[in-house]
């Protein structure tokens, strides 16, 4: 509707993933699960790019909280280039503080040193992902990529988001739109970067 602000789709739950025309070098083959998105304008996780040499336990130990050892190697995430010194984790909805923003598709978002806490003494979430930073976008702003073909929407799955496997996500959450049912690729000659307006 004219002079509406609200976005016309809301993709929360649902992952945007970097057309192959992506133009911005910071996104390029990145798989962002939307965590919130409304008149405020939008705010995402990307779900397969790691931080660099920082572990899990490194984080812990400089939060002085003492490393299990199944989480001293596990990789922390690259949520994305807003905030990137601030610690989001993305989880099952199975854990819960006030401060936690469910998501559809029984995920959540927390941003606390009590979970890491929790996490760390095996009463946090059964899945959890630390990321620093986030993907942010402005109101409208998310709406003008699409219209640019930018991004691809695909369904959300917490197997998809919590999948050690960060090198393969993108081109696994492509072949979703594949459309040839289980082990379908999606053809990436295929794709157009024209937008088809008429």
């Amino acid at each position: 509707m004219p002079g509406s602000s609200s976005p016309a789709a809301t993709f929360v739950g649902r992952f945007l993933v970097a057309a192959p025309s992506m133009p911005d070098e910071r996104f390029q083959k990145s798989v962002v699960f939307i965590c919130k998105h409304d008149d405020d304008g939008a705010l995402g996780i990307i779900v397969n790019n790691k931080v660099e040499d920082l572990p899990l336990g490194q984080v812990y130990k400089q939060l002085g909280i003492e490393v299990p050892k199944t989480a001293a190697d596990w990789p922390v995430l690259f949520g994305g280039p807003v905030e990137t010194s601030r610690g989001l984790v993305l989880h099952s909805a199975d854990y819960k503080r006030d401060e936690t923003l469910l998501i559809d598709g029984g995920l959540a978002l927390t941003a606390s040193l009590e979970i890491l806490k929790d996490m760390a003494g095996g009463t946090g979430p059964k899945n959890a992902w630390l990321a620093l930073g986030h993907s942010g976008w402005a109101p409208g702003q998310l709406d003008r990529e699409m219209q640019d073909n930018a991004w691809l929407v695909v369904d959300g799955d917490a197997e998809l988001v919590f999948d050690a496997d960060l090198a393969a996500k993108w081109q696994r959450a492509l072949d979703r739109l594949g459309g040839g049912g289980p082990g379908a690729k999606f053809d990436l000659a295929s794709f157009s970067p024209q937008s088809g307006r008429a």
